[in-house]
This record gives C-alpha cells, sequence and structure tokens, in this order.
C-alpha cells in the first residue's frame, strides 16, 4: 500500500521535478496538502504545510516555490501594516531561495524586476522614498536589461525619475537621458515581437490558416505590442512640458562644446530637437552637421535631408534620402525609414512617392499596419484630383477604405480605428442608390494621376 502510494506521489508531482534525496514522509505529506489547498485556491490552509516543508526540505520539490509564491501574494494582498511587510519581505526571500535551490526555474534578472514591481506596488507600506523605487528598476536596468521587459515596470522605471525631477532631486538632463534609456528598451521590444509576428501576419495575408499554436502566439505578441505603444505613449505624456524649445536649446547650448563629438549626445539631441520641432533654430544646425561628422550613419543623412528640405535646397537634399536609405541594412529600422521618407514626402505633397516608400515599409514589416492608414489617407485626399466624373472622383474612397481595412488586419492595436476610418470613407463613396442611377454595378473603374489602380463598383 505505501509502494502504490509513493508511485501515485512521484507521477502527481513529475512535472515539478521532484527531488527525493531528502525524501521523507512528512515532507512527502506536507507536499500534497500544499498541492491540494493550493490547486483548491485555499491559501490560508495551505500557509502551513508551505511553511513546514520550506523549512525542513528546501529542496525537496519545485512545487514549494511554484505554489509558496501565490500563497504568499495572497497573503499580502490580505494584511495590512507590519504584518503586510512581513509578507513582502519573505516572498522577495522565497525568490532568492528559488534561484538557489532551482536555479534552472528562474533567472536572477527576472527576480530584480519581480522584487522592484513589488516594491513599487507595495511602496508605501513599505515606506519606500521615490529614489529607492528608481533604484530597484535601476538595478535591474543596469545588471540585467534582457529581462527588463515588463511595460509597466520601463514606465513605472521612467515615472520615477520624472517625480524625483519634479521634487529638485535630479536634473532634468537626468530625466531625458532616462527618457532615451527607456524609449530605446521598448523600442527594443517592439522589434523582438514585430520579427515574431510578422511571419504569422504574411501567412495570413497569403491566405492561409493559422493553426490554434500560432494563433496563441499571434494573439500574445499582438498583446505586448499593444502594452509597449501605450507605455511609450505614457512616457512621452510623463515626459511632458520639460521637454519643449524652451527648455531644450538652452541646454544643448550649454552644452554642445562639451559633447560635439559624442555620437550618443548628438543623436539624441538632434531626435529630440527634431520631434519637438525646435528646427528653426540654429543650434539644430549645429547638432546636426556635427552629429553627421561624428558618426554618419542611415539616421544622419535623413536629418541633413531634412535640414537641407527646410533650407529650400530640395535638388541638394535628393542624395541624402537615397543615401541614408542605402546605408540602413536592418530590415525593422529600414522600414521605420521609408515611413519617416514616406511622411516627409507626403507633406510636400508628392503622394506618388510617398506611396512607393510606404510599400517598402510594408515590404519590410508586413505588421505596419500605419502605412497602410497613410495610403489610404492620401487616397481619400486626392478623391476630387484623380477622377473625370463626380461618381469616379467618389468611387477613390472605396479604395481608401480598401487600404485602411488591410492596416485593421495586419496591425491588431489598429483594428477599431481602421474599421471607422474604412466606414467613414465608405460613406463618401457613391451609395447603392448611385449606383442603380449609373447602372454600372460590378464593373472595374480606372483611377488615374498619381494613384494608377483601379477599382470595383459593388453590385447591389
Amino acid at each position: 500500500m505505501k509502494k502504490q502510494a509513493t508511485l501515485i506521489l512521484l507521477t502527481l508531482f513529475m512535472g515539478f521535478n521532484v527531488g527525493f534525496a531528502q525524501q521523507d514522509e512528512e515532507c512527502m505529506l506536507n507536499l500534497t496538502l500544499l498541492n491540494d489547498y493550493a490547486k483548491s485556491k485555499k491559501y490560508d490552509e495551505a500557509y502551513e504545510p508551505f511553511k513546514k516543508i520550506r523549512s525542513k526540505c528546501p529542496k525537496f520539490n519545485y512545487a514549494i516555490y511554484y505554489y509558496g509564491e501565490r500563497v504568499l501574494k495572497h497573503k499580502i494582498e490580505n494584511s495590512t501594516g507590519a504584518e503586510q511587510v512581513a509578507y513582502v519581505n519573505d516572498l522577495m526571500k522565497l525568490w532568492d531561495e528559488g534561484l538557489m535551490h532551482f536555479p534552472n526555474k528562474y533567472k536572477a534578472g527576472e527576480i530584480l524586476q519581480d522584487k522592484a514591481m513589488l516594491k513599487y506596488d507595495y511602496r508605501e507600506a513599505l515606506g519606500l522614498s521615490n529614489k529607492q523605487v528608481y533604484d530597484a528598476f535601476d538595478e535591474v536596468y543596469k545588471t540585467a536589461p534582457e529581462s527588463f521587459t515588463n511595460p509597466k515596470g520601463l514606465y513605472v522605471y521612467f515615472s520615477t525619475i520624472v517625480d524625483m525631477h519634479d521634487a529638485k532631486e535630479v536634473e532634468v538632463l537626468d530625466v531625458f537621458n532616462k527618457y532615451d534609456d527607456v524609449s530605446e528598451k521598448i523600442g527594443q521590444e517592439i522589434d523582438n515581437y514585430t520579427l515574431k509576428l510578422n511571419p504569422l501576419v504574411e501567412k495570413e495575408e497569403a491566405g492561409e490558416t493559422l493553426d490554434k499554436k500560432s494563433a496563441q502566439y499571434k494573439k500574445q505578441y499582438e498583446s505586448y505590442l499593444e502594452a509597449y505603444d501605450k507605455i511609450s505613449g505614457s512616457i512621452d505624456a510623463k515626459l511632458g512640458k520639460l521637454a519643449n524649445c524652451e527648455v531644450l536649446i538652452p541646454l544643448y547650448k550649454r552644452d554642445f562644446d562639451k559633447y560635439k563629438s559624442d555620437a550618443v549626445w548628438l543623436k539624441r539631441a538632434v531626435s529630440r530637437m527634431y520631434n519637438k520641432e525646435c528646427t528653426d533654430d540654429p543650434l539644430y544646425i549645429d547638432l546636426v552637421k556635427a552629429y553627421d561628422a561624428s558618426s554618419p550613419s542611415a539616421e544622419t543623412k535623413f536629418f541633413v535631408y531634412n535640414l537641407l528640405m527646410k533650407q529650400g535646397k530640395e535638388k541638394e537634399a535628393k542624395p541624402y534620402l537615397d543615401q541614408s536609405y542605402d546605408l540602413e541594412k536592418d530590415p525593422l529600422k529600414k522600414s521605420r525609414l521609408a515611413m519617416n521618407f514616406g511622411k516627409s514626402l507626403k507633406s510636400q505633397g508628392n503622394y506618388g512617392a510617398a506611396r512607393n516608400y510606404f510599400q517598402k515599409s510594408l515590404a519590410l514589416n508586413p505588421s505596419n499596419g500605419r502605412a497602410h492608414i497613410e495610403i489610404a489617407n492620401m487616397y481619400a485626399a486626392s478623391a476630387n484630383n484623380c477622377g473625370d466624373t463626380n461618381f469616379n472622383k467618389r468611387a477613390v474612397f472605396w479604395l481608401a477604405a480598401a487600404e485602411a481595412r488591410k492596416a485593421g488586419r495586419v496591425d491588431a492595436n489598429l483594428r477599431s480605428y481602421a474599421e471607422g476610418l474604412a466606414a467613414n470613407y465608405e460613406g463618401k463613396a457613391p451609395q447603392r442608390s448611385e449606383i442603380f442611377t449609373a447602372g454600372n454595378g460590378g464593373t472595374t473603374i480606372r483611377i488615374g494621376c498619381w494613384i494608377g489602380s483601379s477599382v470595383t463598383v459593388p453590385k447591389i
């Protein structure tokens, strides 16, 4: 009978890599109780067997730490004051013990991230200052950046240094530098999940149906991308009025001589001046020239291109645009460059060339729904100029709607917006009564000018 019970428990805990070096009946009994109570979410009842087995045989089974984390989180959520603080500290201790006894189940960087999040969530109970919370996240960023992937954690990391600036604990330059650090980290994570998502998007766009596992992965990647997109917008909002021309220009003028050969400093200064539209100041010209001289790259050539275009030197600017695109080899960075080129050309009214770059961006990054939105908006803006009759002019809105819908298909974050945009454009296209009057349902209309495409009139 005893042999049979042992076999049953062996099977039960196979998934937790049971170690029997320290096996005794008391440990086995407490492990069974912990397992049963925790699975039934009876965490208060699970607490005593958890304490006993953790103390007596800490290496007995990974389930001690797997379920123990749930037990302690329950205790934290349902306690206050000194008792809550004790449970918070005990959970951090449990993670350390788990790493020590089951190193194949934990990563040191992920534990640091979890600890930082726990300290932030219970900062008031723990009596932690903004700097103490910030230092916890800063340790993750400096020692294990590959593990610092929690979107909320990245936001808190930046948000806390802004709060420290508001309390006059750090200079504004420290805030800007941390903004760049966090933005670059978010960009890396976005690239990571985009590269995973793109093959799945291409399969669906080619008419293939994803299997259950691939569909789950696609949903997961889209969820992470949505979270990072929201966090990116949140840190921009948190930076707020700190990053405006009145603050940036004096700051960069003060430090220019010191950093005029520092490519990283110049990149950040030029990018921020460009994004905040501080490009009218003569300092911007000096920054761009110094950046291009210190570290010529695809990005520097694009900034020089924009600078020359702003000065009305279109002929002189064009080669820099070509150089910028040719220099970039990373597909996602090249896709972003193509988007920037497209937006720049669009703002100049050069829709044909702009679409060309938006399409190049899509070829490099198929899940970039924003490129489809840009094209759709250009189609809609050209409706009055690209048809010979009122009906044919408004038919352009069908093209615009179709392009908007593509954005929703390839980019889940844009789905709702894209559907609304498509519906708006379809409302501006010829309606059923007009199609009936024209008697041209099912026929093909050739759209001229820069669009150079065809659209089929819906059948009624």
